[in-house]
């Protein structure tokens, strides 16, 4: 590696196989590594998913305790970090809690701050009174702003001006391929059952349990359906009990999994009801891998690049059966023209990124 290479220190909770995570990984492994690198500061004090690959990639991770503002003792490390590990550009991922590291960096004289929106609405770990304290600190922290997609930026800058940073992909490595599909079908003994898949988070903004109730009025018509859960996360518990109320065994919990893209392949359906999201990269995700996607009306129809998209509605699981097993035979042709006019493939995405780490330049 190039010891000239500019280091660009992204905050985040952990670097775990999450959307935003994900995303980071995207755009790291496409950036030139002779010029930029990506290092880590994460709110905890184990080993992620992805820190093995950072690590070989060049990259370095840093540890301070779990965010609490309340907590002299949280202060005093972030001011320690930035004492000890001095940064041109510190790229923060926490949403409403961007302010509280910036705040810390801005005190230690980092010159580019950027706080980046990824989500429209408020998780179900922070309270409206965090929200409403922490949101101000953005703007008197910040001399950046990035967000994913319109709705998060919106939700979360109040009207002031930030800068898109799409949720890029490998668009090439999730183009619709039936030797994939042929060969992971038969790895999950799907035989010729419709198959639906989820991929996220088992937390409440997610909806799984609605996701369940849909897939409930699917099984009353496609007795041999099969759901893919993709993920993990604090309500899984609770989903693997509901799932246990239906006839046979028809969900499969997944868990945390790196063969997304393999996955989608051999799916019918991509079904997501979330309640809110910023800009999911699985929606993207599954239409690059041509697959036709049932999607919440709640969530930014930005994320709609093809014509595989049906929105709907968080009302009434028989619609969502009814379209769901609509669609399921949609022929799967390639997209990936489709997914590179929208600026979600990573290859021009990363050169845009690196542009403005290096120049400044717009995105």
């Amino acid at each position: 590696m190039n010891h000239e290479s500019k280091r660009i220190l992204h905050v985040v909770t952990y670097m775990g196989r999450g959307g935003i995570e994900t995303m980071l990984m995207n755009y790291y492994r496409r950036i030139d590594r002779t010029k930029l690198q990506f290092d880590f500061l994460v709110h905890r004090d184990f080993r992620a998913d992805f820190d093995g690959e950072i690590e070989a990639l060049g990259g370095r991770i840093y540890r301070v305790p779990p965010m609490n503002p309340l907590k002299p003792s949280y202060w005093r490390a972030l001011d320690a970090f930035f004492r000890e590990h001095p940064y041109e550009i510190v790229h923060c991922h926490l949403n409403y809690k961007s302010g509280v590291v910036l705040a810390a960096a801005k005190k230690a004289g980092v010159p580019v701050r950027i706080a980046h929106a990824h989500t429209a609405g408020m998780s179900a770990g922070l309270s409206k009174l965090a929200r409403i304290m922490m949101k101000p600190l953005i703007p008197m922290t910040a001399t950046h702003y990035a967000a994913c997609g319109k709705s998060a930026g919106d939700a979360i800058f109040s009207g002031r001006p930030y800068r898109l940073i799409p949720n890029a992909l490998d668009a090439e490595a999730l183009r619709f391929d039936p030797q994939v599909r042929d060969r992971m079908r038969r790895e999950l003994a799907l035989g010729d059952a419709c198959t639906l898949i989820h991929v996220g988070r088992f937390s409440d903004e997610k909806n799984h349990a609605f996701l369940l109730d849909a897939f409930a009025e699917v099984l009353k018509r496609e007795p041999d359906a099969v759901l893919l859960l993709a993920g993990d996360g604090p309500l899984r518990g609770q989903m693997e009990q509901k799932a246990a109320a239906l006839p046979g065994d028809p969900v499969r919990f997944l868990g945390v999994r790196t063969d997304i893209p393999r996955l989608l392949q051999a799916a019918d359906v991509f079904v997501f009801p979330s309640v809110f999201e910023g800009l999911p990269v699985t929606v993207i995700e599954a239409q690059a891998a041509s697959l036709p996607c049932v999607m919440s009306n709640t969530v930014t129809d930005e994320c709609t690049v093809t014509d595989l998209v049906q929105r709907l509605p968080i009302d009434d699981p028989k619609v969502w059966a009814e379209a769901i097993l609509s669609v399921k035979g949609t022929p799967r042709t390639d997209r990936l023209a489709d997914i590179q006019a929208a600026g979600y493939d990573i290859c021009t995405a990363a050169e845009k990124l690196t542009r403005f780490y290096l120049d400044g330049e717009s995105l």
